[in-house]
Formats: structure tokens, C-alpha cells, sequence
């Protein structure tokens, strides 16, 4: 597949008038990229990668090089899918020309067709900085990770009349900016459904709404990489981490028993 396959952003942008649900996941490497590539129109590198890939507490330690990485590995291991790389926390939120240059960069270094920034209202200058500079955007409100320290923890958002009309004027603020789209974490239905029906841009829900434009999961969670705490709007669509745990325990009584490698694994003397 050319590269004139991929998919574009006016392409998820029309979703709400195609009425066809984006399906979105996470990816942060070349062959997790590949599996997943053709049957997804949008790939997110997120920044949920300090956690998944680097087994951080949170994503406040990840750093642009890292999205950077990642995003070239997204790229090359992608053919079909839009690829939106997250910009990590510290890279853009204090100062539009900073945001700008590291937006710019991450773009461009990659290949990728938009990034992803964290915030509401309050960010609106660094929006409208990205959308001057041509930058294609997608926007994250709701629940947001990056803010994980400053609000004590993931909070749910939207619970009270007050926060859902917040939460509905934040993403009326940030249409107005030309961001691609938005997506909406952690959010009670109810509130991400007057979110839907405010705006007309793309919205990708993640613990919000089936009425979302779109929906978006971090793969290692769908695939059951992860075992431990599996957050109620997960849906696991496979036990990976049963399938490597008992693939280890085979391979490892193999090389134990001398079974492995066998003669078909080994090099003969070919003279």
C-alpha cells in the first residue's frame, strides 16, 4: 500500500456526516503497528506509552525524543491508518511559541498527521497558535492524564450540571480553534453526550459515549496485556498475557529438558 492510501484528515474529520464510527487505537511500536493497521482508521501513539511500554506510575515522565521514537516506529510500521502523536507534558501547555516548535517537530520528524494536546479553555491561546502555524490538532478534554498529580489522582468528569456545561464550552471553544477533533476521556455518558451534540467536529470516546464519533482504546488493555486493574470502560477482546505466560512456561521446560533447539533449529556442516 502507497503512502497515498493513508488516510487523511479530512477523511476523520467528515465522520460525523459519514456516520461511521472511527476505530481508534493506541500503538507504539513498528509490528503492533502493522497487526492493527488495516483495521483502523486512526492510530494514536499516546503518551500512555510511559506506562505500558516503560512501566512508568504515570505519563508525566515521558518526553518529546520518546514520542518522537515512537511516532517514526508508528510510521514505518503503518500504511492505511491516520497517525496522531501525543505531545507529553511539559512540551506545550506554558508557552505557544515552545508548543509550536515542539508541535512542529514532532511532525515533522515522525511523518505523522496531527499530535495531540491535553486541556480545555485554558489552552485556548496555545490552539490558536497551532491552528496559525498550520498544525493539524486533535484536542483531549475530560479526564486528562497529564494532570493526574495537580487533581489527586483519575477523576471522573462531568458528574454535576456545572462540570458537563464546562466540559461543553471548553469543546465549543476549541472547535472554534479548527482542531480535527476531539476526544473525551473519562467522562459520565450523559455529560459527553451534550458534548456530541454541541460540536460538529470529530469526537473519540474513551470511557465516555457510545455516541461518540469514534472510539479509542489503548491496545494493550484490549489485547489483556494487563491484568492487574482492568478499568470498567475496557473491553477485553483477547488474554495475551495468558498466551506469553504459557508460551514461556513451554519454551523455558524445552531449554530445561534439552528439547530445544532440536536438529531442525541448528546449523549443519554443509561441506
Amino acid at each position: 500500500m502507497n503512502a497515498a492510501s493513508r488516510l487523511s484528515k479530512e477523511y476523520i474529520m467528515s465522520a460525523p456526516q459519514r456516520h461511521e464510527p472511527l476505530v481508534c487505537l493506541t500503538a507504539y511500536t513498528a509490528p503492533v503497528a502493522k497487526a492493527l493497521d488495516r483495521h483502523c482508521d486512526l492510530l494514536l501513539v499516546g503518551d500512555s506509552l510511559g506506562m505500558v511500554v516503560y512501566g512508568m506510575e504515570n505519563t508525566l515522565g515521558v518526553t518529546l525524543e520518546m514520542m518522537i521514537n515512537h511516532g517514526k516506529a508508528v510510521m514505518r510500521g503503518s500504511r492505511h491508518a491516520f497517525v496522531v502523536v501525543d505531545m507529553p507534558y511539559g512540551s506545550y501547555e506554558t508557552d505557544a511559541t515552545l508548543a509550536v516548535e515542539n508541535a512542529r517537530r514532532g511532525i515533522d520528524e515522525t511523518g505523522c498527521g496531527a499530535i495531540k494536546i491535553e486541556g480545555g479553555a485554558e489552552l485556548i491561546a496555545i490552539y490558536q497558535a497551532l491552528a496559525a502555524a498550520s498544525i493539524p490538532t486533535v484536542a483531549h478534554i475530560g479526564l486528562k492524564p497529564q494532570s493526574v498529580v495537580k487533581e489527586g489522582g483519575y477523576k471522573v468528569k462531568g458528574k454535576s450540571d456545572h462540570e458537563a456545561l464546562s466540559l461543553v464550552a471548553d469543546a465549543l471553544s476549541i472547535e472554534k480553534t479548527g482542531v480535527i477533533a476531539i476526544v473525551i476521556e473519562g467522562t459520565i455518558e450523559g455529560a459527553a453526550n451534550k458534548i456530541v451534540d454541541a460540536v460538529s467536529v470529530p469526537t473519540i470516546g474513551i470511557g465516555a459515549s457510545a455516541a461518540c464519533d469514534g472510539q479509542i482504546l489503548v491496545s494493550d488493555d484490549m489485547l489483556g496485556l494487563f491484568t492487574d486493574h482492568v478499568p470498567k470502560f475496557v473491553k477485553q477482546y483477547a488474554q495475551l498475557a495468558q498466551n506469553i505466560d504459557a508460551a514461556a512456561a513451554l519454551y523455558a521446560g524445552d531449554v530445561r529438558a534439552r528439547r530445544f533447539p532440536g536438529d531442525v533449529n541448528v546449523y549443519k556442516n554443509m561441506s
